[in-house]
């Protein structure tokens, strides 16, 4: 089977989650994801990785775009007055719970290339009356901040969905101050998956195809400059079958070296 080019693995992956964010603004509390985006989970069950003290505050449309497969923001020791970098924002509901951690002196910036997702975000964020998070259009390997921005980069079940994943650790660190820390959840292979699989659009968007070998995945990073490269936990996918089960949500932290 042919493989899929950069330009249709993000044609579909905006269609997809464009589409998911159009659902979302209805907040009509129905599942709108389905098993088709990332984590192969419901937005129902993405929710499980959120206390329902975290979540009781944040919009309900925040909540139907929900489609991470961890929780980046419990693990990244957030202290007030920092700065915190989402990539692949969404509907912001990980920005947000970043706004509460940092404060009114903090600053949180959303990066997501889906519009749709943009505006819905920006909308929840007016709803929530933040005024210490913005959100932007733009690729992750290719962002309008400046270097040396963040205390803190998270990304939650995104970074996969890029079809070449060096410069978008090569972004990270370049916005990542002199020993900032890199804090991702996402889907990782530990052993290879079949080529038709890999060549699916549905697997694309559901985080699957995307995902590369753990060594390849942590690799990367490494040579992207990031110091302690360290997976904290892994879990198996919900379906744990056959090809799928050479999948994990990985929990990953790195640094920026402080020199």
């Amino acid at each position: 089977m042919t493989q899929l080019d950069s330009d249709q693995i993000k044609g579909v992956v905006k269609e997809r989650y464009g589409s998911l964010a159009r659902t979302a603004s209805e907040a009509s509390g129905d599942d709108c994801c389905g098993t088709d985006c990332c984590s192969t989970a419901s937005s129902e069950e993405a929710l499980t990785l959120y206390s329902s003290a975290e979540t009781q505050d944040l919009p309900a449309e925040a909540l139907a775009a929900s489609a991470g497969c961890g929780n980046p923001t419990a693990l990244a020791s957030m202290q007030p007055g920092e700065t915190v970098v989402d990539f692949g924002s969404g509907g912001g509901i990980d920005c947000f719970l970043s706004a509460k951690a940092v404060g009114p002196s903090g600053r949180v910036i959303g990066i997501d290339m889906t519009e749709d997702m943009v505006n819905l975000a920006r909308a929840n964020a007016r709803r929530l009356k933040l005024s210490n998070t913005e959100f932007h259009l733009s690729d992750m390997e290719d962002t309008p901040l400046d270097e040396n921005t963040a205390d803190i980069l998270i990304s939650n079940c995104v970074i996969n969905l890029a079809p070449d994943k060096d410069p978008v650790f090569r972004e990270a660190f370049r916005i990542l101050k002199p020993g900032g820390r890199l804090m991702v959840s996402d889907m990782v292979l530990v052993d290879d998956i079949p080529e038709d699989q890999a060549a699916d659009t549905s697997n694309w968007v559901a985080c699957l195809a995307g995902a590369e070998k753990r060594e390849v995945y942590l690799g990367k990073m490494r040579d992207a400059g990031f110091d302690g490269v360290e997976v904290l936990s892994e879990t198996p996918i919900s379906g744990d079958e056959g090809w799928r089960s050479s999948i994990r949500s990985m929990n990953i932290k790195a640094v920026k070296p402080a020199s």
